[in-house]
């Protein structure tokens, strides 16, 4: 079950991302996509103030990724924009990562499909021309087809 939810602000797009916080469990995996400015890490703030974060996260374009823990779970914040090859995932412990005990956020995942999990939650961001956007939620597998159930 797939679900589009619209978010006319920054604290609603979080909010949303706060609901799904309170599902997720250890080793969980989310993968956002969207334009540049679409709400990526805007989404992962909202994930992190679930998860009860201590720390806001900002974008980790530049170090690939940022590791948030003192929450419920850790937070494994991966953003792949600048990454050219696949073979950079094992350079950053990607996969070892993604299977750990913490919930992993994946921005730009679509760069390297053949490198998302079975089962996750795939986001895109999408920007309408009212500066609204549109989430779609694609669950993989009954765990995250459950999260997506309780959100709708």
């Amino acid at each position: 079950m797939s679900l589009e939810l619209e978010s006319a602000s920054v604290e609603q797009t979080q909010e949303i991302a706060q609901q799904i916080a309170r599902l997720v469990e250890p080793g969980d995996v989310i993968l956002l996509n969207g334009d540049l400015g679409a709400g990526k890490t805007h989404f992962t703030q909202g994930l992190a103030a679930g998860l009860e974060t201590p720390t806001v996260p900002t974008s980790p374009t530049f170090n690939i990724m940022f590791v948030y823990e003192g929450g419920r779970l850790p937070l494994y914040h991966f953003d792949l924009y600048r990454l050219e090859d696949a073979d950079e995932l094992e350079d950053i412990d990607y996969y070892g990562t993604i299977e750990g005990d913490g919930v992993s956020v994946v921005e730009w995942a679509d760069k390297f499909e053949d490198a998302q999990p079975d089962e996750c939650l795939a986001i895109t961001i999408r920007i309408l021309p009212d500066q609204t956007r549109v989430l779609s939620l694609e669950p993989y597998g009954g765990h995250f087809e459950d999260i997506v159930a309780a959100i709708a």
